[in-house]
């Protein structure tokens, strides 16, 4: 469900969405601006929710805004469908399909059964977010002959998702790894 609320700039804090344009954004910044001549303003760093992208924009003292409140449900991806990925809303078994410019990067971590949450404005989805950990199957590591088996070192690991990470060099092919998708760092070995 779409849900706006009016608000003024002065109410902006740091994590509130708000509608600009008919783009929604995220505040990351707000910090009321006082010169000795002239008004007041609030200068704000605003993150496009779409994109990714950081804009600055300053908004006059008292100045009404769009807050937005963004829905958060549950859902489990199911499999690649064209350039699409087809997931399965939890809360209604609908499935939704999700382009992967809005998966971004996270990409390297779905894989079938992964639950994740999305964030929707109406029925338009604007994010994903992977679970932090997750345990994924190492399907080929680089040799490490090659490596001085110095205390603390790594190897490539490449694991079923595309992602690669580095590993301790006991890590080898077939192992489940611990990843922690936030930092794309391995963790542990399960």
């Amino acid at each position: 469900m779409k849900s706006k609320t009016a608000m003024t700039s002065n109410q902006m804090t740091p994590g509130i969405m708000i509608n600009l344009d008919g783009k929604i954004y995220r505040v990351e910044s707000a910090v009321k601006v006082t010169v000795a001549k002239g008004t007041p303003f609030i200068k704000t760093k605003l993150k496009d929710l779409m994109t990714d992208e950081v804009i600055e924009k300053n908004f006059a003292e008292g100045q009404t805004i769009s807050e937005v409140h963004l829905d958060e449900r549950s859902m489990e991806f199911l499999y690649i469908e064209g350039k699409d990925y087809l997931f399965l809303d939890i809360d209604n078994l609908e499935k939704v399909l999700v382009s992967k410019s809005i998966i971004g990067d996270r990409v390297n971590y779905i894989k079938e059964g992964i639950e994740v949450k999305a964030k929707f404005y109406g029925d338009k989805i604007f994010s994903i977010e992977l679970p932090q950990f997750l345990e994924i199957m190492v399907v080929k590591t680089d040799s490490s002959d090659n490596i001085a088996q110095l205390s603390g070192a790594t190897k490539t690991a490449y694991l079923e998702t595309g992602a690669k990470i580095e590993v301790p060099l006991f890590i080898e092919t077939g192992d489940i790894v611990k990843v922690d998708t936030t930092s794309n760092e391995y963790i542990q070995r399960v």
